[in-house]
């Protein structure tokens, strides 16, 4: 199974319509938060499953702020990040995803791709499609790969 993750698109859509495109196919679209009130037109972009929750931004969404979603044999915890505070670090995340008993923790709200473990958990921001913050600003988005024989495949792709 592949996995596409996304995150603060802010109604700017123009590099994840790109990743669509290049990806294609994949079986599920994670979208961490900030869509600018788009989940109806990501979901129809997107032509599979998708799970989203509202970030900060999303002022008139009434998307949950937080999911925990399965695919495979792997449970994922999926927010924005901004109620964790991980502009200052994730760990308050860290512990949230560890008492939910998850594999993986998405997240965005810093436009900052990283990967990173926490007690075994991996925790990914896919960092932004459309206002990159980190050194370099290319805008990034994530990949997983999973498969029931194999060990989990994820890495950061930047545009």
């Amino acid at each position: 199974m592949k996995i596409l993750v996304v995150s603060d698109t802010h109604k700017d859509n123009r590099n994840f319509f790109r990743v669509l495109e290049m990806e294609c196919p994949f079986e599920l679209l994670i979208h961490c938060g900030d869509t600018g009130d788009e989940e109806e037109m990501i979901e129809a972009a997107a032509q599979c499953r998708v799970e989203i929750v509202a970030g900060n931004v999303d002022y008139y969404s009434e998307l949950p702020h937080e999911k925990i979603v399965e695919a495979g044999k792997y449970r994922f915890m999926i927010t924005h990040g901004n109620t964790y505070y991980v502009n200052a670090g994730y760990e308050e995340l860290g512990e949230a995803a560890k008492k939910n008993r998850v594999d993986f923790c998405f997240y965005g709200h810093t436009h900052c791709p990283s990967i990173e473990s926490y007690d075994g958990i991996v925790m990914m921001n896919p960092g932004s499609l459309s206002y990159p913050r980190q050194e370099g600003k290319r805008p990034s988005y994530g990949i997983l790969e999973i498969e029931d024989q194999e060990e989990p495949r994820y890495e950061i792709k930047y545009l």
